[in-house]
């Protein structure tokens, strides 16, 4: 965990666009969150671990879970109490969680949870849950069922060297490693969704991902000129301006 802690950091440099530009999830999402914790988030304890600027945050909260926000970066915290004050937002990460032992009947994780030490966090995630909580792990990731998406990625990752991409986390969800460490069965779904936006709001949602955050002061004029040939290919791929955001929204529940 040690070695990813600047990356996992690294959101704090831009929180404020990180907001405007990351896409929300789809309606679908949190009602197959209840389908599968089996109860309403109406009135839930509920704690969103790693809630960057509060975009997952502000849906269980508009769905009346009671909502505690766990984050460590203070530029990232500062922008989720600036456009939700009324979000106890606290200081932390999943790998030791500053909340009380059977705290919470649910726990979200919502693109973070790759940033934790599972052998760490998942005991965390049981201690602070209640019997019968639930843990749910969520990540948007590109389709690569379409064919722009797949040209992208392979640009991405040509600039970017190696398997780096700014295209999420496919298989986050993967539940053989918890479901070994927790002794119990992890279910999981694929919500296929999409979104418009304009060309410049699409390279300010890539700009936002850690692997170009990483590169700072030094990757700036490197990464504006992958922009400014993305802007080209989008150009040719969406002649209108209008870029349509593929996402598979990978969820996983365990149960308590």
């Amino acid at each position: 965990m040690s070695a990813s802690v600047p990356r996992a950091l690294s959101f704090d440099s831009a929180a404020a666009l990180y907001a405007a530009s990351r896409p929300g999830y789809p309606p679908e999402l949190l009602d197959t969150v209840e389908e599968l914790t089996g109860r309403p988030l109406s009135g839930a304890r509920t704690v969103d671990v790693g809630a960057g600027t509060g975009i997952a945050t502000r849906l269980l909260h508009a769905r009346g879970a009671r909502v505690t926000a766990v984050e460590p970066g203070p530029g990232m915290a500062g922008e989720l109490g600036r456009t939700l004050p009324t979000v106890p937002v606290v200081r932390g990460d999943g790998n030791r969680l500053p909340l009380a032992t059977a705290s919470a009947d649910l726990i979200t994780y919502a693109q973070a949870w790759h940033w934790t030490d599972p052998d760490r966090a998942l005991p965390e995630a049981l201690r602070v849950l209640r019997p019968g909580g639930a843990l749910a792990l969520w990540w948007n990731v590109s389709d690569y069922s379409v064919p722009w998406v797949v040209d992208q990625g392979e640009r991405l990752r040509r600039y970017l060297g190696g398997g780096d991409s700014a295209h999420g986390t496919p298989g986050g969800a993967d539940s053989r490693n918890l479901t070994q460490l927790s002794g119990g069965g992890f279910a999981q779904r694929l919500l296929r969704w999409s979104r418009a936006v304009s060309v410049d709001a699409h390279l300010a949602n890539l700009a936002t991902h850690s692997a170009f955050l990483v590169l700072g002061a030094a990757g700036e004029r490197s990464t504006r000129r992958f922009m400014d040939q993305e802007r080209g290919h989008l150009a040719a791929v969406f002649p209108d301006g209008t870029v349509e955001e593929r996402y598979v929204v990978e969820l996983g529940v365990l149960v308590r």
